[in-house]
């Protein structure tokens, strides 16, 4: 599969999302980080984004919760090449309900080769990373060219 490129300014757009079991865990890892995301533009799904504004006075594009779609508008937003980095603590030893919308976020931001942080840790090291405040071009699949392909096989 032919690879495109996709140029990633100084500024990156930070998608920070949390399963009720993990909220406290992302709100305190954001305010001690605030200095680092002040920079970026930051998008969250319904009440994360929310208490995120509120921990850290940060701006914070609030989407939809989750289960009520705010999965999907973020997954569209990853396919459209408008996430940059996506800081997901999920909590692998809870079901929830909405399993399903988180696996293809996962997978889109796979499909789309957006760097993910599941955890502090990983966390840390992609804010902390030198990449971060500068520009970086990250190559993505030329799906156009793979679908084109395709068709023309048929």
């Amino acid at each position: 599969m032919d690879m495109a490129h996709r140029r990633i300014g100084p500024r990156k757009t930070i998608a920070l999302v949390a399963h009720d079991h993990r909220k406290a865990q992302l709100l305190a890892w954001a305010r001690a980080r605030r200095d680092r995301l002040e920079s970026h533009q930051l998008i969250g799904t319904g009440t994360t984004g929310i208490m995120l504004a509120r921990a850290t006075g940060l701006e914070v594009d609030s989407l939809m919760s989750g289960p009520l779609g705010g999965d999907q508008q973020l997954g569209a937003r990853i396919a459209e090449g408008r996430v940059d980095v996506l800081i997901f603590f999920w909590d692998p030893l809870e079901a929830v309900p909405h399993d399903p919308d988180v696996k293809a976020l996962l997978r889109l931001a796979t499909v789309w080769n957006i760097p993910v942080a599941c955890n502090p840790a990983s966390a840390d090291f992609l804010i902390e990373s030198p990449l971060m405040a500068g520009t970086y071009d990250t190559q993505v699949p030329d799906y156009e060219a793979y679908f084109a392909e395709r068709i023309r096989d048929l």
